[in-house]
């Protein structure tokens, strides 16, 4: 039997270090949370909005990368808080809205709906903008909403101020 040389060895090992590494990198892609694209995405403005949302929400709540043009993210990857730009306008409505100040005076109106209203203190959020173009909505898991108060939506403002207003809470 012949024997071996070194040189194998450390080309082998270089071919598995490069292996590890591409799976590494792959797996890195892979943590883009998934979100559905918004039917009016590819308004120019929703590109504005979405860059000018903050890089956190606060604790534990930063920004994560999604698959989808004109949205973001914030929180653990299995339960993120989502921003869509370029939703359906709603049009007038019975639900509850609420005025939102943002730290640069402006104020946003959003139409705030629990997934389970009997049970909002455990309910998931949808929160979507009320009289702006285009149309702006987050969505708050039900596990980000029982260990946290909504009170970040204020944050979402500037980057929200950015889109037309047509109308207003009454």
């Amino acid at each position: 039997m012949p024997a071996t040389s070194p040189r194998p060895t450390r080309a082998r090992s270089r071919v598995l270090l490069g292996v590890v590494a591409s799976a590494a990198l792959l797996a890195g892609c892979t943590s883009a949370v998934p979100v559905p694209v918004a039917p009016h995405a590819t308004d120019p403005v929703c590109a504005s909005v979405v860059l000018a949302t903050p890089d956190s929400l606060g604790d534990g709540l930063t920004r994560r990368d999604t698959t989808s043009q004109a949205t973001t993210a914030w929180g653990d990857p299995a339960h993120p808080v989502v921003l869509r730009c370029g939703v359906e306008l709603l049009g007038p409505t019975t639900e509850h809205c609420v005025t939102v100040a943002t730290p640069g005076g402006a104020t946003v109106d959003w139409v705030a709906v629990a997934s389970d209203p009997e049970h909002e203190d455990t309910s998931a959020w949808t929160f979507t903008t009320y009289g702006r173009e285009p149309a702006v909505e987050v969505q708050v898991p039900a596990e980000v909403a029982q260990e946290r108060s909504t009170a970040f939506m204020d944050a979402l403002g500037p980057a929200v101020d950015r889109t037309t207003k047509t109308r207003a809470c009454l």
